[in-house]
């Protein structure tokens, strides 16, 4: 299995590169980095930073740029943002096993929706889904490579993440129980959230 880290973004509700941000010293993308690595990725690609490929405009296009790295021999590869720093190793191994236990074609964690959830246009409410049937999806996603790379070359426009894409061409994808702390840091008071995590673990 590859792991490709995703850590392009501007940052612009954060207020900079917050996948540089340093948590406990280490920047946040090589966090995500490492969790990969230790939950089974062999090699890992990080898209995005000074010392790793470029990324693109797009989210899509980093990927893309970060598929272009990963070997045509891969069987896996696992997608991750370098935003959610707190995802554990073990989130990326139980990926991996329900997507081959499942012969899924890939594989996401989710936490389920505890809020209630309101359409709207503009400020009006149109409707409130039931959302018994929703959920939050995390990364690391893990892929098939075949079904990953067809999705990236046949799916157009945007996607709300990889998984979107492998499910808009027919993939069957699985899902596994997410984890907390894997949220994703979008503003400034993020970062102190997850050093409360660290110190709420020792």
């Amino acid at each position: 299995m590859w792991g490709i880290v995703v850590a392009a973004g501007s940052g612009s509700r954060f207020g900079g590169r917050k996948q540089e941000a340093l948590l406990e010293g280490r920047p946040l993308w090589m966090w995500g980095r490492d969790a990969l690595l230790a939950g089974g990725a062999a090699q890992v690609v990080v898209i995005g930073t000074a010392d790793g490929a470029p990324g693109g405009e797009r989210r899509r296009d980093s990927v893309a740029a970060g598929l272009a790295e990963v070997p045509a021999g891969a069987e896996l590869i696992a997608v991750h943002d370098a935003a959610r720093p707190l995802a554990s190793a073990r989130l990326l191994a139980s990926a991996a096993e329900a997507l081959l236990a499942e012969q899924a074609d890939g594989a996401v964690p989710v936490l389920p929706v505890v809020d209630a959830i309101k359409q709207v246009r503009g400020n009006l409410v149109t409707a409130t889904p039931d959302r018994s049937g929703l959920a939050a999806a995390q990364t690391p996603q893990v892929f098939r490579a075949g079904a990953l790379r067809e999705a990236h070359a046949r799916y157009p426009g945007e996607a709300a993440d990889d998984a979107a894409m492998v499910e808009a061409l027919g993939g069957r994808v699985v899902t596994v129980p997410g984890e907390r702390e894997a949220f994703k840091v979008t503003f400034p008071e993020d970062l102190a959230l997850a050093r409360a995590w660290l110190e709420a673990g020792r």
